[in-house]
Order: C-alpha cells, then structure tokens, then sequence
C-alpha cells in the first residue's frame, strides 16, 4: 500500500499522487514537462492539522496547552499528515480520493480527505478536515514545490496582496501587517479577495494558483523551486486565527491550479 502510485491522465496532463507518502502530488507533466520539484520530500503536500510553523510547537485548546514535536526546532512544522500513509478511497483516470485519519501526536480523533481532480486545463485540490467528536482546531493548506526553471527562463512571481504578515526573528509572524515588501520571501501574505498569484516561464507557461482562502505563504528563498502555498491561516494560525472543526461544521478548503501555453 505505502507505495501505491495513482497516475492521473488528461489530455497532454499528467499527475502522480502518492497516497504512501504524506498524501501528495508528485509529479504533475504538461506535454512531458515536469513543473514540480522531484524527491520524496517535494512535490506538492498536504498541509494538515496546521501549516506552517507552529510556535514552540504549542497550542491551546480552552485551558489545555497542546505539545506537538519540534519536525523544525524550535518549532513544529506543516502538520503531521504530510508524514504519514494515507488510504486511497476511490481513483478513475482523472481523480483519485484519499484520507488520512488524525492520529498520534495529534491529540484529536477526526478525518482528513483530499480529492485530486485533473482536467486539460487545469488541477483542483480540494481538502476536508472532520471530526464525529470533539471540536478542535485545525488548519487546512498546500505546499507545492514549483520547479524555478524548465529550460528556458526563470520563473515570476506575479502576485498582488492587500498586506504582508510581518515576520520576527524566530520566522513567525508577529502580527502586525505591513505593506508587501521585495523578494526574496519565506512570508505570508493576505489576499482577501481569495489567492491569486501567477507563475509565468516565460515563452513556455503561465499557471495561476488560486483559493477561496485569503493566505498564502511564497517561499522563493531556494534555488531549484518556488512555493506558493494557499492556507485558510497564516503560520502559527492555530493560535491566532483558530478555525474550529466541530461535529456539525467541517472545515473545508481547496486550490486550483490552471494553465496556459505561452
């Protein structure tokens, strides 16, 4: 099961997802064109119970102070899904459907699923997070990691946020919002409009991915790749900007990514 490899077809569109490891995409081929970064830690994850970095690994649940493992010291990092097996629950040519139920370290029972839906045009990752007991909780995000160049010229960030979260020393938001900056990033930024930032390489593609969500977090900061990454919260959000999964409200989210021939 942990190395099951789903290959999704549409048109020239060609995605692999790995429900073995983390749940991600890993590979997604235009015409042959890998646009994704190769390796078991790449690809596009899912980013769940929390994206992000979480401040001392820390949280509270009413008077409770929740620990999560240090996975980036001096905090935890990006959930636990994305670590973990995940089931295939069905799969055709052009969508695969997995959960993941929430289990240790994370202190609440709940499921997680993600649907993978391909079309010529375009990618929609669509998460759920549930729970049959408890509230808690919970962040839903993706992490893709978008090759910087596919033999022509670097990729652009092309993009326009209301505000950028700023950023303290430990890399975690302080809370203040100030005017978008330059790059390079590793920063969040809001778009309360919904995600909406453009990749173009140039003479070959443009991609755009957008999200209902009002966050996203660009991290350029690495040669080889260039995230965008759209989350219902900034990093550390399970703090403050909790977003409770309860028996009757689960909390939902989902990005697309489309694409054009340039």
């Amino acid at each position: 099961m942990s190395n099951e490899h789903i290959t999704l077809t549409a048109g020239d569109a060609e995605v692999d997802v790995l429900p073995g490891n983390g749940g991600r995409v890993g590979g997604l081929r235009l015409g042959g064109v890998e646009l994704l970064r190769q390796g078991e830690r790449f690809g596009c994850f899912p980013m769940v119970p929390w994206c992000g970095r979480l401040r001392d690994g820390r949280f509270m649940d009413g008077g409770t102070v929740r620990q999560m493992p240090l996975n980036a010291p001096p905090h935890a990092i990006h959930g636990t899904a994305r670590n973990a097996p995940w089931r295939t629950a069905r799969k055709s040519t052009d969508e695969a459907v997995l959960t993941y139920d929430l289990t240790d370290p994370w202190p609440y029972p709940g499921r997680v699923t993600q649907q993978v839906s391909l079309t010529e045009a375009g990618l929609t990752l669509t998460m759920s997070v549930e729970t049959h007991g408890s509230s808690f909780p919970a962040q839903i995000g993706w992490h893709p990691w978008f090759l910087r160049n596919l033999g022509g010229e670097d990729v652009t960030i092309g993009f326009e946020p209301a505000w950028q979260e700023e950023r303290g020393e430990d890399h975690l938001p302080t809370g203040r919002r100030i005017d978008p900056g330059p790059g390079p990033w590793d920063d969040c930024f809001g778009m309360p409009d919904g995600v909406d930032v453009t990749l173009t390489w140039p003479g070959q593609l443009q991609l755009k991915v957008t999200s209902r969500e009002k966050w996203v977090v660009v991290y350029d900061e690495q040669d080889e790749a260039v995230c965008v990454e759209p989350q219902t919260g900034p990093p550390d959000g399970l703090n403050t900007h909790p977003r409770l999964v309860t028996p009757l409200e689960p909390l939902e989210a989902s990005t697309t990514w489309t694409w054009t021939r340039l």
